[in-house]
């Protein structure tokens, strides 16, 4: 799926439609002090592996892209609805 790098959208900063750069949306390292992740390592400490067995099927085909808009006008970033797609790419579109 091809996205232009830049969309004329509605901005909630400036409350009116101006023109965003686009941007994939990465998944952030987790913070090692969350409750989750102490959880986590406090589970696959030891001789085992991880706490539940591994996935095998998967239901879905793709993964969710979430973009993030950055207003040309106010700098502030907000992000798109998750969308369904098996690949992403920034072009002229």
């Amino acid at each position: 799926m091809i996205i232009p790098k830049k969309i004329r959208t509605y901005c909630p900063s400036c409350r009116k439609h101006t023109e965003h750069n686009v941007s994939q949306l990465k998944k952030r390292a987790a913070r090692p002090l969350s409750w989750g992740q102490r959880q986590f390592a406090r589970v696959t400490t030891g001789y085992g592996s991880q706490p539940r067995s591994e996935q095998k099927k998967f239901a879905k085909t793709s993964k969710k892209v979430v973009l993030m808009l950055k207003c040309t006008v106010c700098k502030k970033s907000h992000p798109y609805k998750g969308f369904r797609s098996k690949g992403v790419k920034f072009g002229e579109g």
